[in-house]
Order: C-alpha cells, then sequence, then structure tokens
C-alpha cells in the first residue's frame, strides 16, 4: 500500500491529461455556442425581415368599401408592365 503514495508522476502525468482533455472539449463547448450566437443572430435578422414585409403587404391591403383586386406582391411601381404584352387583344 506504501507504493501507491510512493509513485506521484503517474497520478500527476494522469492530471495533465485529463486537463488536456476537458481544455480541448471547452474549446469545443465554446466554439459550438458561438456558432449557436451566430445562428440566432441570423434568424432574428431574418424574422425582422418577415416581419417588415408583412407589414408592407398588410400596409398595401385595399380598404373594406375598395373593391378592386390588387396585387399585394408586385412591385412599388404604380403600373407594372408585363413584358411581352405589349400587343393589342385580337379577336377570333
Amino acid at each position: 500500500m506504501s507504493d501507491s503514495f510512493n509513485t506521484p508522476e503517474p497520478s500527476l502525468s494522469n492530471l495533465h491529461l485529463a486537463l488536456a482533455r476537458l481544455k480541448e472539449k471547452l474549446t469545443l463547448a465554446t466554439k459550438a455556442m458561438e456558432e449557436v450566437r451566430q445562428d440566432r443572430a441570423r434568424l432574428e435578422t431574418k424574422i425582422v425581415d418577415a416581419q417588415n414585409r408583412i407589414q408592407h403587404i398588410l400596409s398595401r391591403l385595399p380598404e373594406q368599401t375598395d373593391t378592386r383586386q390588387m396585387n399585394l406582391l408586385a412591385a412599388d411601381e404604380p403600373n407594372p408592365t408585363i413584358s411581352g404584352d405589349d400587343h393589342e387583344p385580337t379577336t377570333h
């Protein structure tokens, strides 16, 4: 039993290995947390953009008394033209 107390080197070596493993795991955990933080920031930006688009669409909704049809997803042009549709209507 006295032999186990006379060999501090192996236990010190084991302690250093354990600390090295712990340091590596801590580094990986820190990197993962940073990635999560960046993902969250990107998602928050996407949410704000989506909320702004929804608000823009809602602001373009006609009043309840307006019965005209409206293209809510069109660009902000007052009279958008469809390319290739500049021909006069024809009857057959």
